[in-house]
Order: C-alpha cells, then structure tokens, then sequence
C-alpha cells in the first residue's frame, strides 16, 4: 500500500513538473517576436520614454520620471530578454532621466548615447555612476568604443547616423560646434572629446548583433555647460525605418528650431512629410515654431504627458496642430501609444 501511494506522489510530480515545463515552452513561444517595427511612446506619466522594437532588438530614448518604464519594457519585450541594445538619454532632466536608473539596474546594455552636459542633481550623479559603475563622476574623457562597466559610451552630433539592423536613427541636434562653445570644461579634455575634426556623414554602423563598435573620437560625460537651459541640448532623432520617418524631439523646443532647421539645411535629406513627431516638451506653448512644423509636416504628433502643473498639454500646442491638420495624440488620454510598421 505504502508503495502505490509513493509510486502515485512520484506520477503526480511528474505530471506537474511536464506541466511547468510546457506551460514555459508556451509562454516562450508566444513571447518570440515577429519581424515588425514596433513605436511604443510609454506611459510614464510627466515625462518621455520612447521604446523601439524590433526582433530582438531594441533601442530605448529616455526613461521617464519613475520607474513605470519598467512595466513599458517588460509588456513589450520578451520576457527572456534582458539586454538593451540602445539607450539614447535625450538630455539630463528627471522627467526624462530617472526611470533609466531602474531600467540599469534591471537590464544590460550595449550602448548609451548622450550629450557631455551634466546636471548637477543627485539624480545625474547616480545615473553615471551606474553606467561608469565607479563612485568618481568627475568629468570623464575617453576613446568611444572602449568598453565601460560593459557599456559603450556615445556623444552623438548633428549629421551622424546609427544603424541598428534595419533601423536608422539620423542625428538632428545638437551641432558639435554648438555643444563646445557651451561647455565649460576648461582642460585638454574638451579638446579630445570636441576637437574641430569635421565631421563624417556616417558613423560606422551597428551590425544587426551590436558587435563593432561607434567609431568616433572620444566622448565625455559629466561636463559643465554655461548654457542654463539643458532642453536646446536635446538629442533630436530621425527614425527612417523602409519608407517611415519619426522625428524624436526631446525637449527641443522653439528656442532651439530655428537652429537646428540651419543644421540640417545643407543636407541631401527629405524632412518634409514626417509620419509621426513626438511633440517637443510635453504639449507645452513653447514646444513648437509654426515654421518648424510646416517643414517638417507630420502626419500625427504624439504628446507624452501626464498629470501636471504645467497646463500641458496646453491650448496653444493643440490648436497649433489642428491648424496644421496634424491628428494629435496623448498618453495621459490614451495610455501606452503603439505603432507597428
């Protein structure tokens, strides 16, 4: 009798370890991705998180104001996979910096992308120490493509681009020249990192697994900038992905537009007809010159938005877009906004 009740324990334990192990083969199967581009502008409430997904690759620009960039992620990323190959911080203000910290600690990433200006916050502080995982966050020059903590370090500037497969991002802003005449670095090391090499059309691109790296000649973080206002260094991105484009913006706002329509000005590229813009600043009034809008003429604009003090989105963007005939949508109405291409 002893016997049959082991030997029907020992069946049960198989039939429910079968069971575990099928119902992972399942949920890994159904977890595989497809072949499509997918935008995911992330509800992260007050702040920007844009996530780009492709197979099994991905390139994330900002990370929000809190931590709900981790739910972003992890609905829409396997759930095996956990490297990053891209991360773009547009500029270092909280609302766009502080769910990366989370998203460190939680992920490995290939590659981080960013200007040389620092914030003086706490916040800034923590966010180089984890990618530099060292406690100094003194200003720190060095060779791009060397390795850090694991991670490849980028300043990218106007006229460069970065593939990542089938996906290019073509750097709008800021200009390098432009990013040198307001940095107070005060050593040889703004000379290494913002030389007056001029500049390639094309960065060396990311093959399909990341393997080579960016080919520039330095990078720096943690620089001080005489320049008060970090939202004109926003990292502006043009997404060309088969016949889309999707303008990135950051925070770049009309003070900042007129220059960056010069920067781009000279060069052999279409910028007109822009499929999607993620709208600067929020839906703030400022976050948009009427003649910005009309060369680059997007179809929709997506605002990232959440509860606020602000007034944003605010009347005057709004109706800025409607004038334009731009369909405006906004992740404080909608939630997480998708597109699959």
């Amino acid at each position: 009798m002893l016997d049959l009740l082991k030997s029907r324990f020992t069946f049960k334990r198989v039939l429910s370890l079968l069971a575990i192990v099928a119902s992972l083969l399942w949920l890994t199967i159904f977890s595989f991705p497809d072949n499509k581009l997918h935008l995911i502008f992330c509800d992260v409430g007050q702040g920007d998180a844009t996530l780009i997904t492709k197979g099994f690759e991905q390139i994330l620009i900002d990370g929000g104001p809190n931590d709900k960039v981790l739910q972003c992620l992890s609905s829409n990323m396997p759930f095996f996979d956990k490297t990053i190959e891209i991360i773009a911080l547009t500029h270092p203000e909280a609302d766009h910096m502080t769910g990366l910290l989370s998203v460190l600690d939680k992920y490995q990433v290939e590659y981080f992308l960013t200007g040389p200006e620092r914030n003086e916050s706490a916040g800034y502080q923590e966010l180089v120490r984890k990618v530099l995982g060292a406690e100094d966050t003194k200003i720190l020059s060095a060779e791009s493509g060397e390795s850090v903590n694991g991670i490849n370090i980028k300043n990218p500037y106007a006229g460069e681009k970065i593939r990542l497969g089938e996906i290019e991002l073509k750097t709008w802003w800021p200009e390098r020249e432009w990013v040198a005449d307001r940095l107070d670095v005060g050593n040889e090391k703004l000379e290494a990192g913002l030389g007056n090499e001029k500049l390639e059309n094309t960065i060396t691109p990311l093959t399909s697994n990341s393997s080579f790296p960016l080919q520039t000649s330095h990078f720096i973080l943690g620089a001080k900038t005489t320049h008060a206002k970090l939202n004109d260094f926003s990292l502006v991105f043009l997404l060309n992905y088969k016949n889309k484009k999707i303008l990135l913006m950051g925070d770049a706002d009309l003070q900042i537009q007129d220059d960056i329509a010069k920067a781009i000005s000279g060069w052999q590229l279409a910028i007109s007809e822009i499929d999607i813009l993620k709208f600067p600043h929020h839906g703030s009034k400022t976050g948009m010159l009427p003649t910005f809008l009309e060369k680059i003429q997007p179809k929709e604009a997506v605002i990232s938005v959440g509860k606020n003090s602000y007034g944003h989105p605010t009347k005057e963007a709004l109706e800025l877009l409607e004038k334009y005939g731009v369909k405006a949508r906004r992740t404080d109405l909608e939630g997480e906004i998708k597109y699959s291409f």
